[in-house]
């Protein structure tokens, strides 16, 4: 998916321009000595002023008119100009995509840039004085993919420009005029393009990623289970069939025991081949180490592992459930391996965020669309405590323990780690449990101690924090970053 780019109109569809402009026609009239109908003249905003004016002066008064208007328009009507309720969220939704906003407006630019830099309206490229079809030169131009207006001639702009025309009900157009005009969307106003843009996104990104997988032909989905390798398969089957797809769900000691069967019975759901290869990690010396960069020795024997069933099935390539926000992260040594072993990923190829495969797979009616994140057991022991069977059992059964002893409570737990630090446990759990049920001292906090210290360890304690994804990165140096 290319950059997104959205363009907006100006007047009632970003701001409510009648005040100021029924303040600057009143005093034009006043100069002029005429009587404008200046409430009926309000209500049909939206073509350009000359058209409005030609109904009540002569045509050789109608050029200099708009020029003075536009003169006193600065004094008159920039002050009193509010926004419209959810404009600056509207712009905020696009940024949020990584988009770029474009203002493209009948008002003649210098005095659209007084409302832009008084209300501080968030935009890259201002446009003036263009009107209908013409504002689809300017939006072709500059590559938008939307265009957002509440006039039917916004409505020619964007489809003069093949764009998705987005229309508001804020200013004089109703809903059956710009529907017959064409538009393919309608809204009451800009507090509800948020939502819409989050899901017009998704649909792209949807469309994106079928395209990738196809372009693949076929995959080996490395599936732990999670949100992602799951939502991944699944788009897998969709866009290619379960013929074309496999599900390598590795066993070792590192993947919690709980997490095998779901992850098995989600696949075979979906009817693809699942196979279930051993991994040994902890053959290799790095990872055992648990420096900072274990997770590089961790996927590369997982690649390592699942590189020859490529071959051995008559599948394209191995696939992983990266996104685009773990590709922005700034420690993910794993990634680097995966990459090194020609690994592919295609969530982070089009811009999937983990946001977006929540929604998708909620959409699909996924079973994994909240489960929460569920790193493998190595990554709760602290960095340069070697890891070891003995270690990665014991947290299991800690953690095991310790949700049982919150469900039995009544109040379970969302986001749970116990984190292996020595002979000493640390457990991170829901911020909201730690303030309440688990607050210092409670007998609840006493009951999980007592079932972190049943599972082996010395001493234990709950972290204040809560719950931190990754916060074992805290203590790296610059070495891993």
């Amino acid at each position: 998916m290319d950059q997104l780019v959205v363009g907006f109109d100006l007047d009632m569809t970003l701001i409510d321009t009648a005040p100021g402009f029924a303040a600057t026609l009143d005093a034009l009239a006043v100069e002029l000595g005429v009587v404008f109908p200046t409430q009926a003249m309000t209500a049909r905003l939206g073509p350009p002023l000359e058209h409005l004016l030609r109904d009540h002066l002569a045509e050789d008064a109608v050029a200099p008119a708009g020029d003075r208007f536009r003169a006193l328009y600065p004094e008159h009507a920039v002050a009193p100009t509010p926004v419209f309720a959810g404009a600056h969220e509207a712009l905020a939704a696009v940024r949020r995509h990584g988009g770029r906003i474009l203002l493209v407006t009948g008002k003649y630019a210098p005095n659209a840039q007084l409302h832009v830099d008084h209300l501080g309206l968030d935009i890259d490229h201002l446009e003036g004085w263009v009107w209908g079809a013409g504002k689809g030169e300017v939006l072709r131009t500059e590559r938008a993919g939307v265009y957002v207006g509440d006039h039917v001639h916004d409505v020619e702009g964007a489809l003069a420009a093949g764009v998705t025309s987005v229309s508001v009900l804020t200013g004089g157009c109703t809903r059956e005029e710009l529907e017959a005009a064409g538009t393919h969307v309608v809204l009451d106003d800009l507090t509800q393009f948020p939502a819409w843009l989050d899901g017009h996104v998704l649909d792209l990104r949807l469309a994106d990623l079928e395209a990738r997988l196809r372009e693949l032909g076929s995959v080996l989905v490395a599936f732990s289970g999670g949100a992602d390798s799951a939502f991944l398969l699944a788009a897998a089957v969709r866009a290619l069939g379960p013929d074309r797809v496999a599900a390598a769900t590795a066993y070792s000691h590192s993947l919690p025991l709980a997490e095998r069967d779901p992850a098995r019975a989600f696949a075979e759901d979906l009817g693809v081949r699942v196979l279930t290869p051993e991994t040994h990690e902890m053959d290799r010396d790095g990872y055992r180490a648990n420096a900072g960069d274990r997770c590089y020795f961790c996927k590369a024997e997982l690649l390592d592992v699942l590189g020859p069933l490529v071959d051995e099935h008559g599948l394209a390539a191995v696939a992983t459930g990266t996104n685009a926000d773990d590709a922005l992260a700034g420690f993910r040594p794993g990634i680097r391996a995966a990459s090194e072993r020609g690994a592919v990923t295609p969530l982070k190829d089009v811009g999937f965020t983990k946001e977006q495969v929540r929604a998708a797979s909620r959409r699909w009616e996924l079973p994994t669309w909240d489960k929460p994140a569920a790193a493998c057991l190595s990554s709760r022991v602290a960095y340069g405590i070697e890891v070891s069977p003995y270690r990665l059992a014991r947290v299991e059964r800690a953690e095991t323990a310790v949700r049982r002893v919150l469900a039995e409570a009544g109040t379970p737990a969302r986001d749970l780690r116990v984190r292996d630090l020595g002979d000493r446990a640390s457990v991170e759990v829901d911020a909201a449990l730690v303030a309440g049920p688990l607050a210092t001292g409670s007998v609840g906090e006493r009951a999980v101690l007592d079932a972190v210290l049943a599972a082996g360890f010395v001493e234990a304690a709950v972290d204040p924090r809560g719950f931190r994804s990754g916060s074992m990165n805290d203590v790296l140096d610059d070495r891993y970053r």
